[in-house]
């Protein structure tokens, strides 16, 4: 019988266009990430999601909410 995974929620709250990046975990699932793309042509999503990819490894990562709000929802399978 195959594995059931159950998906995590995250939340991360992102600061886009900033001159240096950082990652701080606040509390078991809740991060800050500042990132240095812009949100314009949701380069600053796309960089955020490398990240959140390098914090969970070998993990289905999807947004689920936030696109357009600096307040956003991972679900990590």
């Amino acid at each position: 019988m195959p594995e059931i995974k159950t998906p995590i929620h995250i939340r991360v709250l992102v600061k886009a266009f900033v001159s240096k990046e950082s990652v701080e975990q606040l509390s078991e699932i809740r991060y800050a990430i500042a990132v240095r793309e812009p949100a314009e042509g949701n380069r600053a999503n796309a960089r955020v999601i490398e990240i959140v990819r390098r914090l969970y490894p070998k993990s289905r990562i999807k947004l689920i909410a936030g696109h357009h709000a600096s307040r956003k929802t991972f679900e990590i399978l």
